[in-house]
C-alpha cells in the first residue's frame, strides 16, 4: 500500500508518495498551479500513473484550495489539518509547535498542542504578508523572485509602512524615484512580510517558541533570518516543508 497526497494551492500544486511505513518519501512533484485546477490535476494523476503503481494498493488524499478538483481522490481534507501533520511530521515534533505557512494568497498560523491542531488565524482578506505580495515588489522592479531574494541578501533594510500591497507598491515606486537601491528596497520588502508574519502570530501567541515554517518560502534563507529577528526566536525549516500539507494529506491516507 502506497499514500499519495495531493496538495492543489493557489500558486503550487505539490504531490508527496510516501511508502507502507509512512516514513518515507518516495516520490515527489512540484508544478504550478496554473489557471486550472482541474487540468493540473490530470497532469498530477497522469504523474502518479507513470510510477506504476496499481490504484488498489494506493489511498490518494486532497487538500489545498483546489482540492475539489481531484476527482479521483479517495477523500479531501482542509489545508489546515494537513499543514499541521505535515509539518510535525517535518519537524519530528509531537508537542507544541507553531507552525507558519506562508502561501501564495494567504498566510496561516496554526498552534499544535500534544501534536494536535488547537487554534489557527489566517490572513486571507489582503495579500500583504503572502508570497502574492513578494512577487508584485519583484515584478515592479523588474526581477524575477529568485533574483529578487538574492538582491535582498546585499541590501541595507529600507523601512515600508505601509500594510496594503496596493499602497507599498506605491511606496516601491516613489523609492526607486528618490534613487534608492534597488537591493535595500527588496531587503526592506522581505522585512514587510516579516512583520506581518510577526504580528498575526502574536495574535495566536501560545507561550511556545517552537516555530517551523513551511510553504514555498521555506529556503528563503533571508526571510527566515527576519522571521527569527522579530519573532525572537529560532526559526525552523527545511526543503521539503513546501510539500507540508501534501505530506499531512498523504500521512492522513
Amino acid at each position: 500500500m502506497i499514500y499519495a497526497g495531493i496538495d492543489i494551492g493557489s500558486t503550487a500544486a505539490k504531490a508527496i508518495i510516501l511508502d507502507e511505513s509512512k516514513q518515507n518519501i518516495i516520490a515527489k512533484k512540484l508544478m504550478p498551479t496554473g489557471w486550472n485546477s482541474k487540468e493540473t490535476a490530470g497532469e498530477i494523476l497522469t504523474w502518479l500513473e507513470s510510477l506504476n503503481f496499481p490504484r488498489s494498493d494506493s489511498r490518494i488524499i486532497a487538500t489545498g484550495y483546489g482540492r475539489v478538483s481531484v476527482p479521483y481522490a479517495d477523500k479531501t481534507l482542509t489545508e489546515i489539518t494537513c499543514h499541521a501533520k505535515g509539518a510535525a511530521f517535518l519537524a519530528n515534533e509531537s508537542g507544541n509547535l507553531t507552525v507558519i505557512d506562508i502561501g501564495g494568497q494567504d498566510t496561516k498560523i496554526i498552534l499544535l498542542s500534544n501534536g494536535r491542531v488547537v487554534d489557527f488565524v489566517m490572513n486571507d482578506k489582503c495579500s500583504a504578508g503572502t508570497g502574492k505580495f513578494l512577487e508584485v515588489m519583484s515584478n515592479r522592479m523588474g526581477l524575477t523572485l529568485p533574483e529578487f531574494f538574492a538582491l535582498a541578501e546585499h541590501g541595507q533594510e529600507v523601512k515600508i509602512s505601509s500594510m496594503c500591497t496596493v499602497f507599498a507598491e506605491s511606496e516601491i515606486v516613489s523609492l526607486m524615484g528618490l534613487g534608492t537601491p534597488r537591493e535595500n528596497i527588496a531587503c526592506g520588502a522581505i522585512s514587510s512580510v516579516a512583520a506581518k508574519v510577526a504580528i498575526l502570530a502574536g495574535r495566536k501567541a501560545n507561550g511556545t517558541k517552537n516555530y517551523f515554517l513551511t510553504g514555498g518560502f521555506c529556503e528563503a534563507a533571508l526571510l527566515v533570518k527576519k522571521l527569527a529577528e522579530v519573532l525572537n526566536a529560532e526559526v525552523k525549516t527545511c526543503p521539503d516543508s513546501r510539500f507540508a500539507g501534501a505530506i499531512g494529506a498523504a500521512l492522513l491516507g
